[in-house]
């Protein structure tokens, strides 16, 4: 009968043999090189240290343009009872065309102008406050990314745990069944034991074999969702390691999930500051330097002229005070938010804990019926020998045994699970 159960054994060897082997920290190191939101968030921070740059450039170095404008004002004279047209006139009395004090007469302009903001540093501290508080914002995203992604990934390597253990629970009633099959085989021989035992035994060991590949079609898929999850393109064997998830200890006052309500409320008075900054005096310096002549463009009408121009923003419709109660609203949200987050970040932890607890407790008491189950199994086994027991009980025993340790399984995988959420929560 070895050569029942060696092909399934051979096969599990080998492909446990070929199978690289990993453990979670590969995976989430993987999920944190592919993550697409933590990309984007680094990124992000490249642009605001480029934006920064613009917004200097904008508010304190100077501008310089080249302006260049030329004006034809034709018109048809009409003096001395003659039609001409005159592109520049020289005082034309009855004529076509527009006023020649509005014209007067053509413009010709090629100016080079230069404009320069005074007194920006106050401006540019706001723009730097806000963008340095961006910054950390940033950072903050991507710690919590990195923390959601240990999460998500933990979870899914937990479900591609638990088909593991499935499957070796499974392999290790496929032995006992295959050994045991050798036996009964003998013992028939032998009119110990009728034929038809024979058959249920091998009905019950087909079934096994049936399961196994159902649990190794679930263990495959499972890894698959890793690898997508992960953003890992791999379809080679994988054996993952053992992994045991503790509790870990929070810091409320530092918790990531905090910090990012406290950059929101930041963020909005930045921006606030921002906003009064355009009611204050705007004061810049200009000069301008070329040519701007009417009727005829000459070397005697290059010039120059400068000055100072003031901007005083004095009403607007009430636009700051508005801005200013949108401001405050804001602020009042972000505090309403975090406070319902506290909440319930406290209950949902409460609520692990007490779970964890309870599945703690099955746990042992499941555990217990376990080597009670092994104890029995070993007296079974004996007896099976002797022609003792009937093939019924021992094949019912061993599916006990099987619901015992799959509900022990879970049990456990369940508490890893609550273990990873609680660690989520308490960050």
């Amino acid at each position: 009968m070895k050569h029942i159960f060696f092909p399934v054994l051979a096969l599990f060897i080998s492909g446990v043999i070929n199978a690289q082997q990993k453990d979670l920290d590969f995976y989430l190191e993987q999920a944190k090189i592919n993550s697409p939101l933590i990309n984007r968030s680094r990124n992000d921070n490249k642009i605001l240290e480029l934006d920064l740059k613009q917004i200097r450039s904008i508010i304190s170095k100077p501008q310089v343009n080249l302006d260049v404008n030329i004006l034809f004002a034709p018109i048809i004279s009409r003096d001395n009872n003659s039609n001409r047209v005159e592109l520049v006139s020289s005082g034309a009395n009855n004529y076509i065309g527009y006023d020649l004090a509005a014209t007067d007469g053509g413009q010709y302009q090629a100016l080079v102008t230069i404009n320069q903001p005074l007194f920006t540093s106050s401006k540019y501290k706001n723009y730097s406050s806000k963008a340095d508080i961006s910054r950390q914002s940033n950072e903050n995203k991507i710690a919590l990314t990195i923390h959601e992604t240990e999460q998500i990934v933990g979870y899914q390597y937990i479900l591609c745990l638990k088909s593991k253990i499935q499957i070796e629970n499974n392999l290790s009633l496929i032995k006992i069944v295959e050994e045991q099959l050798m036996t009964l085989k003998k013992l028939v021989e032998n009119a110990i034991y009728k034929q038809t035992d024979f058959m249920l035994l091998q009905i019950e060991y087909q079934n096994y074999i049936s399961e196994n590949e159902a649990l190794t079609s679930e263990y495959k898929k499972n890894i698959y969702d890793l690898n997508l999850i992960c953003g890992i393109n791999d379809t080679t064997s994988v054996e993952l390691k053992e992994v045991n998830f503790v509790l870990k200890a929070g810091t409320p006052e530092n918790s990531g999930f905090i910090t990012s309500y406290k950059l929101d409320s930041l963020t909005v008075i930045a921006e606030q500051k921002i906003i009064e900054q355009k009611y204050k005096p705007q004061l810049s310096l200009f000069a301008n330097a070329g040519l701007n002549a009417v009727y005829s463009p000459s070397l005697n009408r290059l010039g120059l002229s400068t000055g100072i121009v003031l901007s005083w923003n004095i009403f607007d419709g009430n636009q700051r005070e508005i801005a200013r109660e949108k401001s405050s609203v804001n602020l009042r949200t972000i505090e309403f938010d975090k406070k319902y987050f506290v909440t319930q970040n406290d209950i949902s932890r409460n609520n692990i804990l007490n779970q964890i607890g309870s599945l703690s407790q099955r746990i042992t008491l499941s555990e217990e019926q376990i080597n009670k189950y092994d104890k029995l199994l070993n007296v079974y086994n004996k007896e099976f020998e002797q022609g003792e027991i009937t093939v019924m009980d021992y094949k019912n025993l061993l599916r006990d045994i099987a619901s015992k340790k799959s509900e022990n399984l879970l049990l456990k995988m369940e508490k890893q699970l609550l273990i990873n959420s609680y660690n989520y929560w308490n960050y």
